[in-house]
């Protein structure tokens, strides 16, 4: 049974300030017990782009359809906007498919130099499980994984329907271009933090009590695996106020289900801190979600940060595998890794990550057990099958994620991970 754990935030202002400068204090309570559940945090996606980092700009059809023979193009010509880093396209209807294909071009905002087309992975598959509180929260919104183009201040964009289909067949209704600034209400020394790629120590009560819980979790495992370093979410920035406030929790992690962002890998080590920031706006923003999706990160130089709200050592329920994301842990690689193969360091701080996770629950990364699908990703709500305890997101979702170099080095991550809990 999920449990929900309310915030009681105070905070020195509601606009521009740093994480750190909020002081939670935990209360527990169960579902179903009749206790205070605090409501939702109101989504933002409709208050203006200065508090929440965000221009949506709704896509119109093209004059001239290049990309597809029989018309029905829709986007946006070139055009100057305020600065962003990161961007994505979003439609109404989370459930509805993109059959087609999206590109961008940006504008650097230091020389004025356009890049050249760039194409958005358009797959729905990292989203919260069908039926659940999350997903059916009432504004969800489907969308492309979101790409990092740096600091940019233009942008074009072309959508296309698959075989020449008109709009209202091929292309969802709603669709807008989502630019992301991840600086927005980042304080000034998280930024500097990020801009020379330091990690933030756990400090303070939360992180002090998440040391207690895992400690004391790890002493009652038989192969307990050592907690790596963690960049905490005050340390990447994470504006606290954009979530809801309250938690939602699994019983344990059985699975722990590898990713890649598919944002391309053009992005300094230093940069990660406001990429993070970039997706979880774009999930919380843009896409409607609680919460970032992932449970955690991994940068190509192999730093770990902590993703979803709830607790680095806690069974805390992501958005990340349709359909498994009860019970599991979901970590994503920032980067595109179908034809190039991650980091070394990379991949051993997956490996790292997953001894330790699965250790909290004296699980073996070599072993395999059922898991039931909760429906709406490869498997129909209610079947069984029998999953690698460390699988990729395809082992669950009719998708490319990982990417194949990644995926190819999930027999490394678990054999790595084995040795690390002594097995």
């Amino acid at each position: 049974m999920s449990t929900i754990i309310v915030m009681r935030a105070f905070i020195a202002s509601t606009v521009g300030v740093t994480c750190a400068a909020a002081l939670a204090v935990p209360l527990v309570v169960p579902l179903g017990t009749g206790g205070a559940v605090a409501a939702p945090v109101p989504r933002t996606a409709t208050a203006p782009a200065e508090v929440t980092g965000v221009q949506s700009l709704a896509l119109a059809p093209l004059a001239t359809s290049v990309r597809s023979s029989g018309g029905g193009e829709v986007g946006l010509p070139a055009r100057e906007t305020d600065p962003f880093s990161l961007l994505g396209v979003v439609w109404t209807d989370p459930d509805a498919e993109l059959h087609g294909g999206v590109e961008v071009r940006t504008r650097d905002a230091e020389s004025g130099t356009w890049s050249g087309w760039q194409p958005l992975d358009t797959h729905t598959d990292h989203a919260p499980d069908a039926g659940s509180a999350e997903a059916d929260g009432g504004e969800v919104r489907g969308g492309t994984a979101p790409l990092w183009v740096g600091a940019s201040d233009g942008v074009q964009v072309r959508v296309w329907p698959e075989s020449g289909e008109v709009p209202a067949d091929g292309l969802p209704e709603g669709l807008s271009l989502e630019l992301i600034d991840p600086d927005t209400g980042v304080g000034i020394e998280v930024a500097r933090a990020g801009s020379t790629g330091s990690a933030a120590p756990a400090t303070g009560g939360d992180a002090q009590a998440a040391d207690i819980g895992s400690q004391s979790a790890a002493a009652s495992s038989s192969y307990p695996g050592p907690r790596p370093p963690i960049t905490t979410r005050a340390g990447w920035g994470a504006d606290e106020s954009l979530r809801e406030s309250a938690f939602a929790y699994t019983d344990m992690v059985k699975t722990v289900f590898v990713h890649h962002t598919a944002g391309g890998n053009n992005y300094a080590c230093s940069e990660a801190p406001a990429l993070i920031r970039g997706i979880y706006r774009y999930h919380v923003v843009s896409q409607g979600w609680r919460d970032v999706g992932y449970n955690f990160f991994v940068d190509k130089c192999g730093t770990i940060y902590e993703g979803r709200a709830g607790g680095v050592d806690k069974p805390v329920q992501g958005a990340h595998t349709a359909g498994f994301n009860h019970n599991s842990m979901g970590v994503a690689l920032l980067g595109s890794y179908g034809d190039t193969a991650p980091p070394a360091q990379a991949v051993d701080a997956v490996a790292q990550l997953t001894a330790w996770k699965l250790g909290l629950y004296n699980l073996n990364p070599k072993g395999s057990r059922n898991r039931t699908s909760m429906g709406g990703g490869l498997y129909a709500k209610g079947v069984t099958v029998k999953m690698d305890n460390v699988s990729g997101h395809r082992d669950g979702f009719a998708t490319e994620c990982p990417g194949e170099k990644l995926y190819a080095q999930l027999p490394t991550v678990r054999s790595t991970a084995a040795k690390l809990q002594g097995r």
